[in-house]
């Protein structure tokens, strides 16, 4: 009898040990979760769709850890990445880049000046479609000069060239053995970059697993495995994180965060995350539609009230609770040549009324809303529907300009609806944002001339074609303060036409468990570098 109860006591006792170790307690696990020191799972709004880099469906973030590219773009300036090094020619038209012998693609297939010849002459053959990076334009000629050497001829001197060479597309490197009858532009039959993760495994609108790249030419990651997992934002990310179902969520490639600050705060007072934000990235704006004659938006001095209605203070802190600075300007201070001297336009309702009232919208009795000539002062603003803070920011500017007569109805869309309508100018007034630092202030700036871009609401400015002028010659000037002056005449031309109403600046947020080391920030708002994380 004493043997069968202390049998029954073991057992008993051994049963209670094997459930505290599933419990979590003491490894800092929960049922799902990521293995902490191998293994990062973060969540995304969107799948990461296809990832051909030399086209544009796929998700940055995750293109950014499968390719590279021949130059990368750092706070001291253009450094060496698949490039140890390059010498540029005396007129400024020929770049000479020595590459890295080490390097190979996930396939095993070696990387040379070839394989560079192969994949920018596929993204050149389809340059119609890369007509936003001007480079696209600009480039004449690949040559090969020996295994490890290769030559860029320009037709032009064109300063931006090694900043657009490191962006994240489309000049970046893909095994030639994925292209698709010796073309990238139709689509590629595999995924195979130079970059320090593989794409391992792909269930599409589910996620998508990474493996570490052991042999990567600049050291295996320490975290061995990455999976994007596919969640709506809001309150099913949170939910994910503290289940342990993901461990890891940033800000995608809209500014958009996956919670709310509050959530985020929650999570960092358990102990269990941390938060980390970067440095000011872009600047988050209202986008005016100059060109449309038929809208009250053309006329400047709307512009200007609607700039004056914005309490940026107000966005600031009880919106983005002091995550994100009010912007005064398209870009922030850390931007290259955004330093122009620029007249604030405070938030100040009295003098947006003045404006309106000496452009001729007046209030006639017993209306609400400002008319004249027949027609009311109403306009739509688009926003994206998956950011609640875009919604939340429209709402309040649609309550501040109704104090002064003017109607906004709001239009929530999908992002790519919203970017189809700023191509073809079918907009009043869209949510939008500069391209980001590692971009800026060049590529939001030639985006001003472009059809598939800012085309529409920079052409109604009487301006115009100076502006342009000054973009095509502030591209190909070599002279240091030649260049400052052509910024800051561009920077004003489009500061007093009110058409880019900045809202505030933004940067990359990153909620990570709070063991979790090597957080950083790249030149852009579009990846990060997981290959220096460590649980160590």
């Amino acid at each position: 009898m004493k043997r069968t109860k202390a049998v029954i006591l073991t057992a008993f006792l051994l049963v209670v040990a094997l459930l505290a170790g599933c419990s979590g307690e003491g490894n800092n696990k929960r049922e799902g979760s990521a293995e902490p020191e191998n293994e990062l799972i973060y969540a995304t709004s969107k799948d990461i769709n296809d990832m051909n880099p030399h086209l544009y469906p796929g998700s940055m973030a995750a293109q950014g850890i499968l390719y590279e590219s021949l130059v990368e773009n750092t706070p001291e300036g253009i450094k060496p990445l698949l490039a140890e090094s390059w010498d540029i020619s005396e007129d400024g038209k020929t770049y000479t880049f020595h590459l890295r012998k080490d390097v190979k693609f996930h396939d095993g297939e070696p990387f040379n000046a070839e394989a560079v010849k192969q994949n920018i002459d596929a993204v050149q053959r389809n340059a119609e479609k890369h007509a936003w990076i001007k480079l696209s334009a600009k480039l004449a000629d690949v040559s090969v000069v020996d295994e490890y050497t290769v030559k860029l001829t320009l037709t032009e001197i064109y300063y931006p060239t090694l900043l657009e060479l490191s962006m994240t597309r489309p000049y970046v490197f893909i095994s030639p053995k994925d292209f698709d009858n010796g073309e990238t532009k139709d689509g590629v039959t595999a995924f195979h970059g130079t970059g320090p993760y593989i794409l391992d495994e792909h269930v599409t609108e589910q996620y998508a697993v990474f493996a570490a790249n052991e042999e990567y030419w600049g050291g295996a990651p320490k975290i061995k495995k990455l999976t994007a997992k596919v969640l709506p934002s809001g309150e099913t990310t949170l939910l994910a994180l503290e289940k342990g179902e993901v461990n890891f969520v940033f800000t995608d490639d809209r500014g958009t965060d996956s919670i709310d600050v509050e959530a985020m705060q929650r999570l960092a007072d358990s102990g269990d995350y941390q938060i980390v934000r970067s440095d000011p990235m872009n600047t988050k704006m209202i986008v005016a539609n100059s060109s449309q004659a038929a809208s009250p938006v053309s006329e400047k001095a709307v512009r200007e009230a609607i700039w004056h209605s914005i309490d940026r203070e107000t966005i600031s802190r009880t919106i983005f609770s002091g995550t994100e600075t009010p912007a005064e300007t398209l870009f922030s201070s850390n931007v290259n040549y955004a330093d122009a001297g620029l007249q604030k336009r405070e938030y100040n309702p009295e003098a947006a009324a003045k404006l309106l009232e000496g452009a001729g919208w007046a209030i006639a009795d017993g209306a609400e809303i400002r008319s004249k000539d027949g027609r009311q002062l109403a306009m739509k603003l688009y926003y994206d529907v998956n950011s609640s803070s875009q919604k939340t920011q429209a709402e309040l500017l649609q309550s501040e300009t109704l104090k002064l007569g003017m109607k906004l109805e709001l239009v929530g869309e999908e992002s790519s609806a919203i970017a189809n309508r700023r191509s073809t100018g079918d907009y009043d007034l869209l949510f939008n944002q500069t391209w980001g630092l590692a971009y800026d202030p060049q590529s939001t700036i030639t985006a001003f001339t472009s059809d598939n871009a800012y085309r529409h609401t920079t052409s109604g400015i009487p301006q115009a074609e100076e502006l342009y002028q000054k973009i095509e010659e502030v591209m190909v000037s070599t002279d240091e303060e030649t260049r400052k002056g052509l910024y800051k005449d561009i920077l004003t031309i489009v500061h007093e036409e009110a058409v880019f109403i900045p809202l505030t600046n933004g940067s990359v947020t990153v909620v990570a468990p709070a063991g979790l080391k090597g957080i950083s920030f790249k030149q852009t708002q579009f990846e990060l570098p997981f290959e220096g994380m460590s649980f160590e």
